[in-house]
């Protein structure tokens, strides 16, 4: 895992400096503290931080080949490089070291861009074909890895973090409305849009291509469902799972540094102990985070059980309000894009302590997405069998019921009601996003005129729709994950699961995001995951006579985070920033509007998770688009 960064000068006469790839390199320091490197041709400049993970001696980068005619600057994984390494050397292929980077090199030369397709695990990279002045940039098909770039008239970037980007004096650090407008709806900001007008990111599943001038960009990867498996029986898939995670956490496990498990006390992270200790002979360290007070589930008990199955030696740590406080400037300098995902405290500070014992985590990320682990895809099903049952009655049903959870302060009512007998594009942003939120009501009145004026076509309903036609003749629970693994995984979940860790220099690998697991669980019928209104059953009875009962059947509770508490108990100096006069400059609210809804009462007013919101994002303009470089402002 490491950080990467590059500028190519679109002239062919141009010239790119070295103290341009170390300005770029600066900010990302973090991502590599182990070592760094630069690579230098007339317009083109590559570099590289490192963290060593696995060839510690003859790893380092930027890499090339044997007459130094490709480089390569490489941040990531590949689990299957040895598998790729001897088809290489049988081809004639000369490797000078152990490292799968050097497998990307070759792998490149024998099939040019098609090398993606081969490649087993998380990556971002770019390649410099100095025969053909050629520079190819790839990203993982999942969105594992981050990778943004931005062309100007003069030059293309790419780097692993948005702050390399803007470095370049070159770059403009203007701010891009309709992304606002989308932030305020997801609650973080899909697709290949930033907040900075002109830096984007490449898509997951993407490569992009410049050589002479002309940019093309190419998706070599989709999930697709299929009916593979549909005739399987339940007990046969189960069993295919089991062996396929087994060889998929193994291969996670590789590396030349001790490797350790993030343990939540959920399915996910105690299956993936699970593998992990038979995947070694060494003693596995656990790590789990617990929170001061009583305000939310605890889930240190549950990680204790299955720490005792599997006999690892288990870590836990604390976080308290001050923490949560402390780390904010620097949670917003880290992610760069505003996500309001509070759990991200807890895994800062539950990875700042790991890294003392570790330098590699295993986590049960994507579980939920890839196996439908999330209670609102029963309850969505459920509302579409009673849309199915009410027929044209459906949508005058829906709004009365959502008239009624107006009137009571039910949000859940209200959401439901908006959704029955809608269409799927139309109710289902994202799984932590809908268009009764305060900030996606098509009558809302706390933005301000020429706000709207300058996003009218920025609506979440659009960008959904986009997606959703792509799936439109799946059934609603594939349709509901396909939305999810497009949005709310890259753009939230793996954002904040990369740029947290790395704030450590921790490397954090997601086995059931493998594509393996999640062409597997696409290849199922639907009922094999979700069963009236249980969750995730086949990962369960994968697991069931494995895992501690109490994990199996305990509740999800996500990653809980008592955030709530902790805003209200700093409301006055949240509402100081909020209610600024730079926050107003902006322009995006009605001060009238938005000061009514914060001087209400916070459990019957705005809600917690939009008071986050808003104060993320204006800690982010301070931060990103006021600032020559980006530097972590000062916590309220």
């Amino acid at each position: 895992m490491c950080g990467i960064a590059g500028k190519l000068v679109l002239d062919p006469a141009g010239r790119v400096e070295r103290s341009a790839i170390e300005d770029m390199l600066r900010p990302i320091n973090h991502r590599g503290p182990d070592g760094n490197g630069v690579y230098l041709d007339a317009n083109i400049g590559l570099g590289h931080c490192r963290l060593s993970i696995i060839d510690l001696s003859t790893g380092d980068q930027p890499m090339t080949n044997e007459d130094k005619t490709i480089w390569i600057v490489f941040n990531g994984e590949i689990y299957n490089f040895q598998e790729l390494r001897e088809l290489l050397v049988a081809k004639g292929h000369i490797f000078r070291s152990r490292s799968d980077t050097e497998v990307i090199i070759h792998l490149y030369e024998e099939f040019g861009e098609e090398c993606v397709t081969r490649l087993r695990g998380m990556f971002a990279f770019a390649i410099w074909d100095s025969k053909r002045r050629r520079l190819f940039v790839a990203r993982d098909r999942v969105g594992i890895k981050p990778l943004y770039y931005c062309q100007t008239p003069q030059a293309f970037y790419f780097a692993s973090e948005l702050k390399s980007i803007i470095a370049d004096p070159q770059v403009k650090r203007e701010v891009h409305l309709p992304a606002v407008r989308r932030f305020l709806s997801f609650n973080y900001v899909p697709g290949e849009e930033t907040l900075l007008k002109g830096v984007l990111k490449l898509l997951p599943g993407h490569w992009l291509s410049i050589e002479h001038g002309k940019m093309v960009r190419r998706q070599y990867w989709d999930l697709r469902f299929t009916r593979d498996r549909w005739d399987m029986p339940y007990e046969a898939a189960v069993e295919e799972l089991h062996a396929l995670l087994a060889s998929t956490v193994r291969d996670h496990m590789i590396a030349d540094v001790p490797v350790g498990v993030l343990l939540s006390g959920g399915v996910d992270s105690s299956a993936m102990l699970n593998f992990a200790v038979q995947g070694t002979e060494k003693k596995v360290k656990t790590f789990t985070v617990g929170f001061d007070g009583d305000q939310v589930v605890d889930e240190r008990p549950y990680a204790r059980l299955a720490a005792e199955r599997f006999h690892s030696e288990h870590f836990e740590t604390t976080i308290s309000e001050a923490d949560f406080w402390d780390f904010l400037p620097s949670y917003v300098w880290h992610m760069e894009e505003p996500v309001c995902e509070p759990p991200a405290v807890a895994l800062y500070y539950v990875t700042k302590f790991a890294r003392k014992h570790v330098k590699v985590l295993l986590s049960g990320e994507g579980g939920d997405e890839a196996f439908a682990g999330y209670p609102n895809y029963p309850n969505m099903l459920s509302l579409d069998r009673l849309a199915g049952a009410l027929g044209p009655l459906a949508r005058p049903v829906g709004v009365a019921a959502q008239f009624a959870g107006v009137a009571s302060g039910d949000g859940r009512l209200r959401r439901y009601g908006y959704a029955l007998g809608r269409p799927l594009a139309e109710h289902y942003f994202s799984r932590t996003a809908g268009p009764t939120g305060l900030f996606n009501q098509a009558d809302s009145k706390l933005f301000t005129t020429e706000f709207l004026e300058d996003t009218n076509e920025a609506s979440a309903a659009g960008y959904v729709a986009g997606l959703a036609a792509t799936v439109k003749d799946e059934p609603l629970l594939n349709q509901m994950l396909y939305l999810d693994t497009k949005t709310w995984l890259p753009d939230d979940l793996l954002i904040k699961a990369d740029k947290i860790t790395m704030a450590n220099s921790l490397e954090l690998r997601v086995p059931l995001l493998d594509h393996k697991v999640l062409e597997f669980a696409a290849s199922l019928p639907p009922e094999f995951k979700v069963r009236g209104k249980e969750t995730k059953c086949l990962l369960k009875s994968a697991f069931a006579k494995i895992l501690p009962a109490e994990v199996i059947n305990r509740k999800k509770a996500g990653f809980p985070v008592p955030y709530e508490s902790w805003l209200c108990n700093g409301l006055m100096a949240l509402k100081d920033i909020i209610l600024s006069t730079r926050s107003k400059s902006r322009g995006y609210f009605d001060e009238r509007e938005l000061a009514r809804h914060l001087d209400r009462d916070s459990h019957k007013g705005i809600h917690p998770k939009c008071l986050f919101m808003l104060l993320v994002l204006e800690l982010w303009h301070r931060a990103f688009a006021e600032q020559s470089l980006p530097r972590p402002v000062t916590a309220p």
